[in-house]
């Protein structure tokens, strides 16, 4: 639609559009605008999919309020406990998944849409460096730990074989990280993987709105307008084609993974092997929840014997978050939610269905930049746990918080989840590798406070290391590379 620069009002058909849906205040300082701005102002209220939209803001808002099933925890005997998995049982699903990953079926998705705001840097969260030896960011570290899985999956194939797999890394951005991100991995040589094997795809954005629902206008000429959050994945995967892409390249599982945790097995053959032994669409790994008021979601059950979903700690009473199961001594609550995530790939493809179909996103009251100052406004988001409900089967995988989650989520001088207390974490865990392979550490400051960094490409979980290791001393911190 061209908007004549001398309009004296908006596009009529435009504008009663906009009034089918409550909007009309979008062209409120219509009057006020300059040619340009008039231009800019029609093409950013035509690029919004205003029915959709409208049903998402209608659907949310009324489910606001409506009565949920009671919380029910989830029944130990429905998590694989560490305590409760075999050696022989953890090595058979280490083989199962590593032929799977050298047969192609696994796909790596990574959520990286934020920036690091909150670390005190406008770069993509992935980029950012959180002071381990080698100073290697978040992006790499993953990108390495894709590579020694290839590497390892090309010597679990029988001999013969020709060329060694690739494991296809799906990276989802938000428009605040994707131009940046995209020029990272180029400057960067995609961290020694193949260009075409990484994919970065975009999530959503939606506009804010008041509390009765109205946009709310960041400029006179734009509605304001926020990332759709983590669970924006499900839709993005769709509306860009690429759950059709992963069909046809024979992709049967997905590993789902935020960016901001500096210990995440990324496409772990455990978890895999797992997985496709349960038989299930949907699986998680959780950790158990460190204390009552933890930041972390924890997965329920909505009802007895109702779906497993995700309560964010926001949202769990006091009470309940407090709660002991008399039985075991521990919090009843206690699965922490971590964002490593498996689902198959037909899961996947119901999911993003069921969710656009049902049009509920979560409200988060936030303070909006708006032509009015800083407004109180809604953002309307999607999480990535959203997709557990529409799981007809689900299976949940105990890991150990300190081998596998050191999230980097706050800047240093918080009081957790820093740079600073991740980086310890990762030395803590790799200098428990060396030594168990027959390594020996000197330090001058306590070792609790130092430690080691195995390179990923050396080894991916404590593997493969007394080659490099036995009867070798090594001086903290450093990094242990080939």
């Amino acid at each position: 639609m061209v908007v004549e620069a001398n309009a004296a009002s908006p596009p009529q058909a435009l504008m009663e559009r906009l009034k089918d849906y409550g909007q009309e205040d979008a062209f409120a300082l219509w009057d006020e605008l300059s040619p340009q701005e008039r231009h800019l102002l029609v093409a950013d209220i035509e690029s919004l999919d205003l029915p959709r939209v409208d049903r998402i803001i209608r659907c949310s808002l009324r489910s606001q309020g409506l009565p949920v099933a009671a919380l029910e925890p989830v029944p130990e005997s429905d998590v694989s406990t560490v305590e409760g998995r075999s050696m022989g049982e953890r090595e058979r699903w280490w083989k199962m998944g590593l032929k799977a990953i050298s047969d192609g079926k696994l796909a790596v998705l990574l959520l990286s849409g934020g920036q690091g705001t909150r670390l005190g840097s406008s770069d993509p969260k992935g980029c950012f460096n959180i002071g381990l030896p080698s100073g290697k960011s978040l992006f790499q570290i993953q990108a390495e730990r894709i590579l020694c899985l290839q590497k390892l999956a090309a010597q679990a194939l029988k001999e013969g074989s020709v060329g060694s797999p690739l494991i296809r890394w799906y990276i989802m951005t938000s428009p605040f990280t994707d131009e940046p991100t995209r020029k990272y991995f180029e400057s960067h040589k995609y961290f020694g993987l193949e260009a075409e094997q990484v994919t970065f795809f975009q999530q959503g954005t939606m506009p804010c709105v008041s509390k009765d629902g109205r946009f709310i206008m960041e400029t006179p000429y734009r509605v304001a307008k926020a990332p759709d959050g983590n669970g924006g994945v499900y839709t993005a995967l769709k509306t860009s084609k690429l759950l059709e892409d992963m069909a046809s390249r024979g992709i049967k599982y997905l590993d789902c993974y935020g960016v901001d945790n500096a210990l995440v097995r990324v496409a772990d053959p455990t978890f895999l092997g797992y997985f496709m032994d349960k038989g299930v669409d949907a699986a998680a790994k959780v950790v158990r929840k460190a204390y009552p008021q933890e930041k972390v979601g924890v997965f329920v059950r909505r009802g007895k014997g109702g779906p497993l979903t995700v309560v964010e700690y926001s949202e769990l009473d006091q009470t309940l978050a407090s709660a002991i199961n008399q039985e075991t001594g521990r919090l009843r609550f206690c699965w922490s939610n971590v964002c490593l995530h498996m689902f198959t790939l037909d899961f996947l493809n119901q999911v993003a269905n069921g969710l656009e179909k049902d049009s509920i996103y979560h409200l988060a009251e936030k303070k909006i930049a708006s032509i009015h100052g800083q407004t109180a406004g809604l953002k309307l988001e999607q999480f990535i746990f959203d997709a557990f409900p529409y799981a007809p089967s689900t299976a949940l995988f105990e890991v150990l918080r300190d081998e596998e989650f050191a999230p980097v989520k706050n800047a240093n001088g918080s009081n957790f989840d820093t740079p600073d207390s991740a980086r310890l974490l990762v030395l803590r865990l790799h200098t428990r590798w060396v030594v168990a392979a027959g390594g020996f550490v000197t330090h001058s400051v306590p070792l609790y406070a130092t430690g080691v960094e195995v390179s990923p490409l050396c080894s991916y979980t404590g593997e493969n290391l007394e080659a490099i290791c036995r009867g070798r001393t090594f001086h903290a911190p450093c990094e242990i590379a080939f």
